[in-house]
């Protein structure tokens, strides 16, 4: 006599994302778009922004800024394009709004303010992500990130900021 399983085999791996809660494709694609146009912005801001600094410190943190903004939006687009996707080609607004503030200073908190959206946002999408790359991908932008809004922190609270 054959005995039949307890219970049949289990195809949770092979159900599909949006399904299992994860975001589907066209989420992730509309996520990644809006990450890549912010990015963008940031990268133009601190372009800007390193060559009419107030002193060194200034502008090194936002060479190093403009650097890691250009490698997401790298990082960003390769992504899009594994998924069949076009990577958006557009600047996002915060580029604009950053411009309007003429205080290097004030412009380097409204920078950092950008960061922390950038960081919420990936916050929010990380738990989402089934891919393990992209996923890997999105801790490490999010680490630069934080890393780069504590060293924005510190060069405002050290006085230097006009405070």
């Amino acid at each position: 006599m054959t005995q039949e399983p307890a219970s049949p085999p289990c195809y949770a791996a092979e159900a599909d994302d949006a399904y299992m809660g994860y975001a589907g494709r066209e989420e992730i694609v509309a996520a990644l778009n809006i990450l890549l146009e912010a990015e963008r912005a940031g990268a133009r801001v601190a372009l800007v922004a390193a060559k009419h600094g107030p002193e060194p410190d200034y502008a090194e943190l936002m060479r190093d800024v403009r650097g890691d903004e250009a490698r997401w939006c790298a990082m960003l687009s390769r992504h899009l394009k594994r998924l069949d996707a076009v990577p958006s080609r557009r600047t996002g607004d915060f580029y604009g709004k950053a411009m309007a503030i003429a205080e290097p200073w004030e412009r380097l908190a409204f920078l950092n303010r950008g960061q922390s959206w950038v960081v919420r946002k990936l916050e929010a999408l990380m738990p989402r992500i089934r891919d393990e790359r992209l996923h890997a991908d999105l801790r490490a932008m999010l680490e630069s990130h934080r890393a780069n809004i504590e060293r924005a922190d510190v060069l405002l609270d050290s006085g230097k900021g006009g405070a």
